[in-house]
């Protein structure tokens, strides 16, 4: 056995020493689940857990309170690997995105590093970066503007879903909110002398429908009425609604966002009302691929027992701050099973799923795969290169 694969052996039966208690700690943050930017309980309690094991924990950085950073020290100044958590939640279904498992495959591989090693026998460091508000607040983009990756060679986490997949990709999306303002009257008495804003936001819905036909069959639009109005005896004087448009790549998003200007612009012009389009600024990246590091993510699943499943041809894209991030840097974003196929993410099912045995074998096997690859790049200056080169060519 190679001076590697000890280390890796060594790595391996920490995350195993470790596993009931990252159970532990994935079912106390999915019983108690937190929205973007709001996961004071699940920051204290991953951090608590990394520092306990000996990394050294930097709390709130980039800006964001329950953001951070745990750090492994290598044998000197090195390259610097970072492995991404997760931990919000969902308002309304809580951890039906598996973020509990997310959150604690990143901190356990983290923990097994620092347990089974304690200094890398390698040059440079590994970092657990805790990452908040991936539902909805792009924290990642936010710990990018404020410098957190700016030293970071390569990054990557896992996410659960019905199937073990080592790439797929993730829409780019545009969050856009359509805001429609009219005339309040009495709907009984004097209806004529109203404008319906609500009319403009239900027409605004019925062009999308018939735009979708008209569309790329990757692209996504879909949104949901915010505000409706105040009561049905008053025509509603102001309606909004909030929309993603999600494809495969940032210009055809561009496009969607025209073409849905257009559409709300026509529903204004129908139901004589006027209508405001706001577009976020943070515009959610495509996943940008990396063959290199997928490809030692694929051998060390192979190594644990933990391989790849058939894709299942079904199931569409999602979207990720993460795409943010592998626009950057090389990143990968694997996929973990912890449910049976064709548990939809997003469901009550999938949160139920988020704290089964079935996710905890996924967690632990996640655990080991990221500490491993991690390693890898540390391990071999050419394979963090190629990574870099496949970064540069475009995966």
């Amino acid at each position: 056995m190679s001076g590697l694969d000890e280390t890796k052996a060594r790595v391996v039966a920490a995350v195993e020493a470790l596993a009931d208690e990252l159970e532990g700690l994935s079912l106390q943050i999915h019983a108690n689940p937190e929205l973007c930017f709001k996961e004071e309980k699940a920051h204290g309690w991953l951090t608590e857990f990394l520092e306990k094991r000996g990394l050294r924990v930097e709390r709130g950085v980039g800006g964001l309170p329950t953001a951070f950073r745990a750090t492994i020290p290598g044998s000197g100044a090195g390259p610097r690997i970072a492995i991404l958590a997760e931990y919000d939640a969902l308002p309304g279904i809580g951890h039906a995105c598996g973020h509990n498992v997310i959150a604690t495959a990143g901190t356990g591989a983290g923990a097994a590093l620092a347990v089974a090693l304690g200094t890398l026998p390698f040059a440079g460091e590994i970092q657990v970066i805790g990452t908040p508000a991936e539902e909805g607040g792009a924290g990642k983009v936010r710990l990018m503007e404020a410098g957190v990756f700016r030293d970071v060679d390569a990054a990557m986490m896992i996410h659960g879903r019905g199937g073990t997949r080592v790439w797929r990709p993730s829409l780019g999306i545009i969050k856009v909110k359509a805001e429609f303002f009219g005339t309040a009257a009495h709907a009984s008495s004097w209806p004529w002398r109203g404008v319906n804003a609500l009319n403009a936001v239900i027409q605004l819905f019925v062009a999308l429908d018939a735009m979708r036909q008209h569309v790329r069959p990757d692209a996504r639009l879909h949104g949901i009425i915010v505000k409706g109005g105040e009561q049905p005896n008053i025509i509603p004087e102001y309606t909004r609604a909030d929309f993603y448009l999600r494809a495969l790549d940032r210009d055809y998003c561009g496009e969607l966002l025209r073409r849905f200007q257009a559409a709300a612009e026509g529903a204004a012009t129908a139901t004589g009302c006027r209508v405001a389009v706001t577009a976020e600024p943070t515009v959610h990246e495509p996943l940008k691929p990396n063959a290199t590091m997928a490809r030692l993510f694929e051998a060390n699943l192979e190594r644990i027992g933990f391989p790849e499943d058939p894709e299942d041809a079904e199931a569409g894209y999602g979207s990720t701050d993460c795409g943010n991030v592998s626009q950057a840097l090389p990143t990968i974003h694997p996929y973990i099973r912890i449910s049976p196929d064709g548990v939809p993410g997003h469901s009550r099912a999938f949160a139920e799923w988020a704290r089964s045995p079935m996710a905890r074998a996924g967690m632990v096997a996640g655990a080991k795969a990221l500490a491993l690859t991690a390693l890898d790049l540390l391990a071999s200056p050419q394979a963090l290169q190629e990574a870099k080169a496949d970064f540069i060519k475009g995966g």
